[in-house]
């Protein structure tokens, strides 16, 4: 239990998916705009994520180890991720049409969000069991939620700031965003 523990609070804090492997930056800088668009999209890339930690191991370990083909895991994690990005969107489409509107183009974009495809084939590299590879996925996902929120927080607090005509728009996100990935350094100690 203690490993398990410490696996989750290195992948959502100290290995910050966003902040320190930079994996998932188009829907984290696109996304960030509003605190409630980024936690509905934060939420949704972990109910991704975990189920597709999931899903992905036992499809390796279980039938792509056994039958040799391990080099098809990409295109096989790929179609995998894509099914669940489908599920998700009729999910909201139905039953949170706000939510659904609100990503927009963002919520197909997570099939393609490589922190996603990142996890699998890290949990295939780090020969994670079933268990571990869950609580991996759900930790580089809360650390995905975590940093999204932080960043649509600040940037809901920039927007009513004076700002040098210079830095506004991307340029000032970005410097954000590079303050965060310092300031989450900071985390590397914890472990």
């Amino acid at each position: 239990m203690k490993e398990l523990l410490l696996v989750l609070i290195s992948a959502a804090l100290v290995n910050n998916v966003v902040l320190s492997q930079f994996l998932g930056l188009c829907p984290f800088l696109g996304v960030s705009k509003k605190t409630s668009t980024a936690g509905g999209m934060g939420a949704a890339v972990i109910f991704v994520i975990t189920i597709a930690s999931g899903l992905t191991n036992l499809i390796y370990n279980g039938i792509l180890v056994n039958v040799g083909l391990e080099y098809m895991q990409t295109i096989v994690f790929i179609i995998v991720i894509a099914a669940l990005v489908q599920f998700i969107e009729m999910f909201l489409k139905k039953f949170s049409p706000s939510l659904y509107n609100a990503l927009g183009v963002y919520l197909p974009l997570i099939t393609t969000n490589c922190a996603v495809l990142g996890v699998a084939l890290t949990n295939v590299q780090k020969e994670h069991n079933f268990v571990t590879s869950i609580v991996y996925g759900f930790g580089t996902a809360a650390g995905f939620l975590i940093s999204i929120v932080i960043l649509a927080g600040v940037r809901e607090r920039i927007e009513h700031n004076d700002i040098a005509k210079t830095l506004k728009g991307s340029p000032i996100v970005l410097i954000t965003a590079g303050l965060m990935a310092i300031a989450f350094t900071g985390f590397a100690g914890l472990l």
